[in-house]
């Protein structure tokens, strides 16, 4: 009993240093940011920064602000219901251009057409296709977050392993159990990657359309709200607002990758 405790012991405590390490580093980053930040603030050299204390002080009064709760819930409802219809969008379309060459060579003109447009250039668009303001927030976070997730999905189907998928077809499965059995499992981390990188892109677009509309409800219709004061305080609301939508896509991806770890074990050993 005890031979075996005492090397898994072993094996964690090198494991819980290194963790220890990696978050001091960050807290040392992260504190040193702030000592600067406060610093010029204090200092004036930067007349239109307020200090670290006064922004950290106003970004924990807006989680009791009834109007700033409102607005993230508008900004997180979009995010919401835009990442999941990215998927359901994306990954098909990505299973479908990664096992089928010739659908993929007929329609890449297509794919390399749409990509490199910008989405916030299609808000105008959008606002008018769409109606109330949520859905136009919505189309717009589904054709933006949906190409990080096809894209990742194609590049995974195509580092299938061929002779998993060989293996398989020697014992009689079909096309669609091949592809149930080996190659969705083996791009799955690909297509978690992409959707990590698309739960950004939804915050980017929810914010840009409320900013854009003005007087919308979300993040972006309080930053206009709040830039159009006078004063320090007014720059105090931008800069809090502006950190919880950092803070929200910080939670975010550690709340993605650490669900990757979990899911994928066998990938990173």
């Amino acid at each position: 009993m005890t031979a075996t405790v005492l090397p898994a012991r072993r094996e964690r405590d090198p494991l819980a240093r290194a963790r220890l390490i990696k978050f001091s580093r960050h807290a040392a980053g992260v504190a040193g940011f702030l000592l600067v930040w406060q610093v010029l603030g204090m200092s004036g050299l930067v007349t239109w920064l307020p200090t670290a204390a006064d922004t950290l002080a106003r970004t924990v009064t807006l989680a009791v602000d009834p109007d700033f709760l409102a607005d993230l819930q508008g900004t997180l409802t979009a995010a919401a219901i835009g990442l999941p219809l990215s998927i359901l969008v994306a990954v098909p379309i990505g299973l479908l251009l990664g096992t089928v060459p010739v659908v993929e060579e007929m329609t890449r003109v297509f794919v390399e057409f749409l990509r490199p447009i910008p989405s916030v250039a299609l808000i105008p668009l959008a606002l008018f296709f769409f109606q109330p303001e949520l859905n136009a927030k919505v189309a717009l976070i589904v054709f933006a977050a949906s190409w990080p997730i096809l894209i990742n999905t194609m590049y995974g189907m195509r580092d299938v392993d061929p002779v998993g998928k060989e293996t398989l077809r020697s014992f009689g499965f079909g096309s669609a159990a091949v592809i149930l059995r080996v190659s969705l499992p083996s791009a799955a981390p690909f297509i978690s990657t992409g959707i990590r990188l698309a739960a950004s892109i939804t915050l980017i677009l929810a914010i840009s359309v409320e900013y854009i509309v003005g007087g919308a409800v979300g993040i972006g219709g309080f930053l206009i709200e709040a830039s159009t004061g006078v004063g320090a305080d007014a720059m105090i609301d931008v800069i809090a607002a502006l950190v919880w939508a950092g803070a929200i896509g910080l939670v975010v991806n550690i709340l993605l990758v650490r669900a990757e770890r979990r899911l994928f074990r066998w990938r990173s050993a």
